[in-house]
């Protein structure tokens, strides 16, 4: 094949590939409008109060709304949660299928594959605000503490969450382990807000907001650490 055959072939698949992007996104559908931050809280707010009394709607889990998200998808929030089995964001925040974006990694740390899936929700899917939530008696900022304290090494791909969390560690050295969790949760927040080349430009425009939570084991209740 000639090489101008073979440039044409390219740059039709790459057009292809881009138009069932945007198709799958579907960002501006009309029948969709675009949810402001402070609804969004709100939207949260609600559904953790249904969660905690007891009172959860389960919406959004019929088999019509999946057809409706088989083409689509327009979730409200995005959560930067950690993986911990006692904290799954849809329950939480009593949300149902194509309600939330989750990104869920032990700690509720900040990667590249994080920060890239929190970059699609924002640019593609249109969401506008990011929840970074962090949750009573985190093992993994627990076990951060330990490693650093001993000044040993987590075994296998664990030291990577020891190596995130580390400097949250060792700024708050003298404090206690839910004082950790929270100003954890508080750094990813700031690195979310200053992440180049999408959030940062968004959130100081005021189009994205970025926040932190803490959710406690205990009551069920997740509350805001902050609402800049």
């Amino acid at each position: 094949m000639k090489k101008t055959q073979l440039a044409s072939c390219f740059i039709a698949v790459s057009l292809v590939g881009t138009n069932q992007l945007a198709q799958a996104a579907d960002p501006a559908h009309p029948d969709q409008p675009t949810v402001a931050p402070a609804e969004a809280i709100s939207r949260l707010k609600e559904g953790n109060g249904r969660y905690t009394s007891g009172n959860l709607q389960h919406p959004s889990q019929t088999a019509e709304r999946r057809t409706e998200l088989a083409k689509s998808q327009h979730p409200f929030a995005i959560i930067l949660s950690c993986s911990d089995s006692r904290v799954p964001p849809e329950i939480v925040f009593d949300e149902g299928l194509g309600d939330l974006f989750i990104v869920r990694v032990a700690g509720n740390v900040l990667n590249d594959e994080g920060l890239g899936s929190i970059e699609y929700a924002v640019d593609i899917l249109g969401a506008r605000l990011i929840v970074v939530l962090g949750h009573q008696s985190c093992g993994a900022v627990d076990a951060a503490m330990k490693t650093v304290a001993a000044k040993g090494k987590a075994p296998g791909h664990i030291q990577s969450l020891v190596t995130a969390i580390k400097p949250v560690v060792e700024a708050t050295a003298k404090d206690d382990l839910d004082t950790t969790v929270k100003a954890n949760v508080k750094h990813v927040v700031q690195a979310l807000r200053s992440s180049t080349p999408i959030l940062k430009a968004k959130v100081d425009s005021g189009e994205v907001q970025v926040i932190g939570g803490y959710y406690s084991l205990d009551t069920g209740a997740v509350s805001l650490l902050d609402e800049k």
